[in-house]
């Protein structure tokens, strides 16, 4: 299979050098690179899946006002930053790359919202 898909990419690769670039053939030529594009996509999968077994995702639900990851080096104090501010446990530990997966937390911040009320009646009152 994979000798004629091989076969296939080559015969649109040479056909798409052959072709001049302009406005009338910018049509086909797209539609070459999309034949081409699939082919390889095919011979990909053909090769069969690559790396280790998948592992967990990093994507946390949204809760609260917002969103907020941690990147940095390691070994800087990103988990411990996390666990004093969320409470969350987050192991951490004198090696790199200790904690490979997601650790999701929610920080309370009670004065920011106090603050923003308090901003709010401060301008309503200027407005009066």
């Amino acid at each position: 299979m994979s000798d004629s898909v091989l076969e296939k990419i080559a015969a649109i690769e040479l056909e798409m050098s052959r072709t001049q670039k302009n406005k009338a053939t910018a049509t086909h030529l797209g539609s070459l690179r999309a034949k081409l594009a699939k082919l390889q996509r095919e011979l990909i999968d053909a090769a069969g899946p690559k790396g280790g077994p998948k592992g967990e995702g990093f994507d946390v639900t949204k809760t609260g006002d917002c969103r907020v990851g941690l990147v940095g080096f390691p070994s800087v104090g990103k988990s411990t930053l996390l666990t004093k501010l969320t409470g969350v446990f987050s192991e951490a530990a004198a090696y790199e790359f200790t904690t490979l997966t997601c650790v999701p937390g929610v920080v309370s911040i009670r004065r920011a919202r106090d603050a923003r009320a308090r901003a709010g009646r401060d301008a309503s009152a200027r407005d009066d």
